[in-house]
């Protein structure tokens, strides 16, 4: 007998020796709440002796007020007889703090069935939650600015698989950010689209380099945005390679780089071309024409005795005479020619892949034409007009462009002097 007890002893002595060095807080109260059982953790806690814990309940540890959750646990084991597991924000009283624990609760059954207590461990997360809580925060505060940023943020893998869209995304795409995390690009935009941006996302894989690139896409409605979108690489440990994705809207810049394109090569009054871009695209026509052997012509057109309508009629009738004048011209053209406001009434066509006899029939055609026209407006009578022209076409001995409109505007000098109304070629 004394063998068997010196055995239990010794097992229990082991017992509690191994649920002493347990860092977790393990114990176990009776029907009343009064401690039967604690570790030396929870002895360690409460600043007492094991004498001074058992028979007491949590009045005499904790501020129940401040953890009243322990309470509503235990409550649920030892009433009901159910199994708990929770967080508690429990007041220790003889550590002036509050803290907070992972907790799983038991009931402890007499032999016939019934509850006789309860049993639990407890273990500290106070720091884990501290850390969640400003992880949280961090996250919070990240997604705010993330969010709030005039730009399109995102993450991609190499396998075109989204790890992260900012609200600016998902409002683009027109779904929710969590519905789009953790899709590849080809399941959320339409295949074209999809492939355009992956070939820009190809290079940031292969060349683990940052890419700065302009991109456009087309909507099925028409509309044309255009964006500046810096991708980065994003490499992390045993994780597939990534990128991270700026791309902002620059749709209107892009609108007003092409207004201020077009301002710059438009006269404003006629909405022509001006000589500035004639000049431009003359010179590359007239490489174009000496290196393949092409044809070229080009015709300068001057309104004859303009000043004198602007002098009898007023300069906004002038103004007027100057775009009748122009969509008349228009009339003419192939989408290869070029026409261009060049002088105060002076307007020139450079026709590419022309020779100089159908540059001739063309100009008699425009003189015929701009002498039938009939301009009414805001003035007593009718306008009418002539115009004078001067051809010519590229000659293999032109050192350049401006030898061969030199010579269409000697033509077109020779025509004026001679009677106006007129074609003349040189």
């Amino acid at each position: 007998m004394n063998k068997e007890n010196n055995t239990i002893s010794t097992f229990d002595n082991i017992k509690n020796e191994v649920l002493d060095s347990i860092d977790s807080f393990i114990y176990a109260k009776d029907l009343s709440g009064k401690y039967t059982y604690a570790n030396q953790a929870l002895l360690d806690l409460f600043e007492k002796k094991l004498a001074d814990v058992i028979g007491f309940d949590d009045s005499h540890f904790y501020d129940l007020v401040i953890s009243k959750q322990l309470k509503i646990n235990d409550d649920l084991v030892m009433n009901k007889a159910i199994r708990v597991e929770s967080e508690e924000k429990n007041f220790i009283k003889a550590k002036n703090e509050t803290r907070i624990y992972k907790v799983v609760k038991k009931p402890l059954y007499r032999s016939d069935g019934s509850v006789d207590g309860m049993s639990g461990i407890s273990t500290d997360i106070t720091v884990e939650k501290k850390l969640q809580e400003q992880v949280s925060n961090q996250s919070y505060l990240l997604d705010t600015m993330l969010n709030n940023i005039d730009a399109h943020i995102y993450v991609k893998d190499c396998e075109r698989t989204f790890l992260y869209v900012n609200s600016r995304v998902a409002e683009l795409f027109g779904d929710k950010a969590e519905n789009i995390m953790g899709k590849k690009d080809t399941e959320i935009l339409p295949k074209e689209i999809a492939e355009h941006f992956y070939q820009s996302d190809k290079q940031v894989f292969e060349t683990n380099k940052k890419q700065v690139i302009e991109e456009t896409t087309h909507h099925e409605d028409g509309d044309t945005f255009h964006y500046i979108s810096t991708k980065i690489p994003f490499n992390q440990p045993d994780r597939l390679p990534a990128l991270i994705g700026f791309s902002s809207d620059v749709t209107e810049l892009y609108k007003l780089k092409e207004e201020f394109k077009k301002l710059a090569n438009t006269d404003p009054l006629t909405n022509l071309y001006n000589r500035r871009y004639l000049t431009e695209q003359a010179e590359q026509e007239y490489h174009r024409a000496k290196r393949y052997s092409l044809s070229l012509t080009v015709m300068t057109i001057d309104i004859d005795h303009f000043k004198s309508i602007n002098d009898k009629f007023g300069h906004p009738a002038g103004d007027q005479v100057l775009i009748a004048v122009a969509q008349q011209l228009k009339t003419n053209l192939r989408k290869i020619d070029i026409l261009a406001r060049i002088g105060g009434e002076e307007f020139s066509i450079l026709l590419p892949e022309t020779s100089a006899a159908a540059g001739m029939k063309l100009a008699e055609r425009i003189r015929t034409e701009q002498s039938n026209l009939k301009i009414v407006g805001d003035w007593p009578g009718e306008i009418k007009l002539s115009v004078s022209i001067g051809v010519s076409s590229f000659l293999s001995d032109d050192e350049s462009f401006d030898t061969m409109f030199s010579r269409a505007d000697k033509a077109l000098y020779q025509a004026k002097n001679y009677s106006r109304n007129k074609v003349m070629y040189l």
